[in-house]
């Protein structure tokens, strides 16, 4: 308990102060390997509390003079972020890892059903090899999304082995994740699973591209044994302790969660070892040649053009193989979701960038390489797609209720992306609600559009 309260106040301090958790270990205790070490479950000995205690009282991480004093007496010995990068730290951090919005949201409105029976269409455009059909999912969320494409996949190539590799960077959304597993394996036997916390321009080829991230690995095979859902579960359900203990994330300097250790965890049924083995990836020795790449939401909406493809896009168009499709899914805007937040903020544009840019960014940044692919954009009436806010007819009518304008603004702010610190500001009276209750008013509900796109590797 001790040790997960100091963790916890430590991160708050290091995000409020714009402060690396290696700077906060030095200035502390004179130790830059401090909070690694209590992570990985080093003893804390009471001076060491104290001293800890002592400089997080003594240096308030909102107190601009204590922080002046911290950056004039120890600049030289461990870089700290300014005061501009520590404000857009609060600004930038990632409006997805709030789990009450996401959640709220995945609960009350269809995106992932609707999303994933566009993704299940791009099944018929591949062309699997031996030994496996081969996807990537580069977000996995709470597995709503990646469960339904694999009954999908199941539907087209039952008896076909899958080799799946999901990306996801936090604990809880793994924990959803593998919670609706178990009767996957019992449906597919020949499935080997794999989740990830490793960066887009690694999880594909599930190696780390750094040599100190390296020396702290963590790959585990999760071998069930049985052959029902119910056998599934417990075992799944026992990898509780090691996922508590190694999917762990920080904040970096840019504001985003980063692993604070790379693990892959591997999982298929000893049943079908024998025919998996072909399948079942090795330490040093995995292959990224997918037959589909689902990227869903993968990025800020309010990112330029260049980064998402250079950070996400371009890493996971060249992981596919010969004949292999990326799909990539964002939201659009130009929706009712939309009016709700120009009623509150009108000079909001979270959109700023549709498809074809993201596209045209890709080319670029694959250069000569571009030439193996094909984009598609597609027409608007293919490429976007609409989802609802699920509510009763009833609901929406002369007299709405709390809960659900509480649902359509919650839904509004997370779409666009909003930041707390925008929300903190428009939630100090009434007026959010009053233009989420006028807009469900005017269109009888409540909608949002995405958009998608394709990439494709030739097979030639």
């Amino acid at each position: 308990m001790e040790r997960s309260r100091i963790l916890e106040e430590i991160a708050g301090y290091c995000r409020a102060a714009g402060m690396a958790e290696t700077t906060f270990g030095r200035l502390a205790v004179n130790d830059g390997k401090l909070v690694g070490r209590i992570r990985n479950g080093g003893r804390i000995s009471a001076r060491t509390l104290e001293r800890i205690d002592a400089f997080i009282a003594a240096h308030p991480s909102t107190d601009p003079a204590a922080r002046s004093v911290l950056l004039g007496t120890r600049a030289a010995a461990a870089p700290v972020a300014g005061a501009g990068e520590a404000a857009d730290l609060d600004t930038n951090f990632r409006f997805f890892d709030n789990r009450q919005k996401y959640l709220l949201f995945v609960n009350t409105c269809g995106e992932k059903q609707v999303a994933a029976d566009r993704v299940a269409l791009e099944l018929a455009n591949i062309h699997p090899r031996p030994p496996a059909v081969r996807l990537f999912d580069a977000g996995v969320g709470d597995g709503t999304l990646l469960s339904r494409v694999m009954r999908a996949m199941h539907h087209r190539f039952a008896t076909m082995p899958f080799y799946i590799v999901g990306k996801e960077i936090s604990l809880e959304d793994v924990r959803l994740t593998l919670d609706k597993m178990p009767d996957r394996f019992f449906e597919h036997p020949a499935t080997v699973l794999v989740l990830t916390n490793l960066y887009y321009s690694e999880a594909p080829w599930l190696t780390t591209r750094s040599a100190r991230a390296a020396g702290s690995f963590v790959w585990k095979e999760c071998v069930l044994r049985g052959d029902s859902s119910h056998d599934f579960q417990r075992q799944i359900a026992d990898l509780e302790p090691f996922l508590a203990d190694n999917w762990q994330a920080r904040i970096s300097r840019s504001g985003n969660p980063i692993y604070d250790r790379p693990v892959v965890l591997v999982l298929y049924r000893e049943d079908h070892r024998f025919l998996l083995d072909p399948v079942i990836p090795k330490l040093g020795a995995a292959r990224a040649d997918y037959d589909l790449v689902v990227a869903s939401q993968p990025y800020r909406a309010r990112a330029s053009a260049g980064f998402k493809a250079a950070k996400v896009v371009a890493p996971l168009a060249r992981a596919l193989g010969p004949g292999g499709r990326l799909i990539g899914i964002h939201s659009y805007g130009h929706d009712p979701g939309m009016e709700i937040v120009r009623r509150v903020w009108p000079e909001d544009d979270p959109f700023r960038t549709d498809r074809h840019d993201i596209l045209r960014a890709v080319k670029a940044d694959l250069g000569p390489d571009a030439r193996h692919f094909n984009f598609n954009a597609y027409s608007d009436k293919r490429s976007i797609f609409r989802y609802d806010m699920h509510t009763l007819p009833s609901e929406v009518g002369s007299s709405i209720g709390t809960s659900t304008l509480f649902a359509a603004w919650n839904a509004a702010v997370y779409v666009a992306q909003v930041e707390d610190e925008r929300l903190e500001e428009a939630t100090r009276d009434g007026r959010y609600l009053d233009a989420t209750r006028a807009v469900l008013r005017d269109h009888g509900g409540l909608w949002f559009f995405d958009e998608s796109y394709a990439i494709s590797r030739r097979r030639d």
